[in-house]
């Protein structure tokens, strides 16, 4: 696991230190101190990305706005995803398809009380329904589509082919090493899984017969833009579909993988899951359903989602940064084009400045919610014979951190 040996090495060699990983020269940085210098005082200095071989080909050649290289097209793109996408308003517009889809998975798991249930399973659809809801106008779960599509084995890959350490990313004068390892040919299929999916959600708006009541989705949003053309920088379809990509897989597998982790952990410390559910109930008193406006009076909720994202940051040495120019920092010189992963161990689950992520207010409100819910309508056990330390905490390493092992519990109806 890459976070926790890069934190032995920083336990013996400070705050910030520098690594060689093949061609690459690498700075490592492990404390709030440093964080904030990389991150605020010299922002500017490292607001790049380094061009990932995954990134590439998954993204449209870095088209997107995680991993597109500082410059005009990702200023432009990403003024598009924090005025257009992802504002406070535009958020606040979708509270129905969040309300909707909590009261969805409350039924899910109503229909299968004081059974085993796979609740995992059930908060991977929550999260990949409100995103797929918000970005392309409908959820995929009914009628099999989840499955039929492959939404989780497309956002394994993902995830996987994202992550990890990639040999050839540290060595960019022998790029043939992607193909003897087999990772080009993996990245070619999922690629085209994706390509394919965007292709149709597109050509499905773009048809003549498309009903088009309600509220506009994302990609709505985006292709108006591009119809529009009047930007100082038109965007192409490929464009469109990095996007996409980014909402859709970044948003779905961040919230997920908090939410599935918020739920083991309070069920292997009863005594925060009874305090955060007194919380809930006694704000809510007889009514069934969390309401968004409920949400600023949950105090201690909001505590524990916070010492989740700390415990389980989903991205836990965030997206690689790289520097523009040369810099110092505490009296440490650092040259252009120079990696740099912050791997601080208090709380930075979105990243911050210039590279921080927009999706900040949608992704704490969908996680919120959803675990407001949860502990307002059940009551939580483990399988008879099933212990918390009988659980699998083992991770998955990517791009993001997830459970290997689904969290199979027990439901009991607290509402009559």
């Amino acid at each position: 696991m890459p976070p926790l040996t890069l934190r032995k090495l920083a336990q013996d060699l400070g705050p910030v230190f520098f690594l060689q990983l093949g061609e690459v020269p690498t700075v490592v940085v492990s404390s709030a101190a440093m964080a904030k210098e990389v991150m605020k005082t010299h922002d500017l200095a490292f607001c790049s990305r380094p061009q990932l071989y995954s990134a590439k080909w998954l993204f449209y050649n870095c088209t997107n706005s995680v991993f597109s290289p500082y410059g005009a097209y990702w200023r432009h793109v990403r003024k598009i995803c924090i005025l257009e996408l992802l504002s406070t308003k535009m958020v606040q517009s979708y509270d129905f398809v969040r309300k909707e889809e909590v009261c969805r998975f409350v039924n899910r798991i109503a229909d299968s009380c004081n059974q085993e249930i796979s609740l995992t399973k059930v908060l991977g659809l929550y999260a990949n329904d409100v995103l797929c809801r918000v970005v392309l106008g409908r959820n995929f779960s009914e009628g099999g589509e989840y499955d039929l599509h492959g939404f989780q084995s497309m956002l394994d890959d993902y995830q996987e082919l994202l992550g990890g350490l990639s040999i050839g990313d540290f060595f960019p004068s022998k790029e043939f090493v992607h193909t003897l390892t087999g990772h080009k040919s993996r990245l070619k299929k999922t690629f085209k899984r994706f390509d394919s999916f965007f292709n149709k959600v597109i050509q499905e708006h773009l048809s003549p017969q498309r009903k088009t009541e309600g509220a506009k989705d994302l990609r709505d949003v985006l292709l108006d833009i591009k119809k529009d053309g009047s930007s100082e920088m038109p965007l192409t379809m490929d464009n469109i579909k990095a996007i996409l990509l980014d909402m859709f897989a970044a948003g779905t597998d961040t919230s997920f993988i908090i939410l599935d982790w918020g739920m083991t952990e309070m069920i292997m410390n009863s005594e925060v899951m009874k305090k955060a559910q007194t919380e809930v109930r006694s704000v809510l008193k007889e009514r069934k359903t969390v309401l968004e406006s409920d949400l600023p009076q949950l105090h201690y909720l909001k505590a524990v989602i916070k010492e989740i994202f700390r415990l389980h940051p989903p991205v836990p040495v965030l997206v690689p940064r790289e520097s523009i120019k040369d810099v110092t920092i505490e009296g440490y010189d650092i040259p252009a084009k120079t990696w740099v992963f912050i791997n601080d161990f208090e709380l930075l689950p979105f990243g911050a400045g210039r590279r921080g992520c927009p999706g900040i207010i949608f992704g704490t409100v969908t996680i919120e919610l959803a675990l407001a819910q949860l502990l307002h309508s059940f009551d939580w056990d483990l399988p008879p014979g099933v212990e918390a330390k009988d659980l699998d905490l083992s991770e998955a390493f990517g791009i993001s951190m997830h459970k290997t092992s689904d969290l199979i519990v027990v439901a009991k109806p607290q509402l009559s």
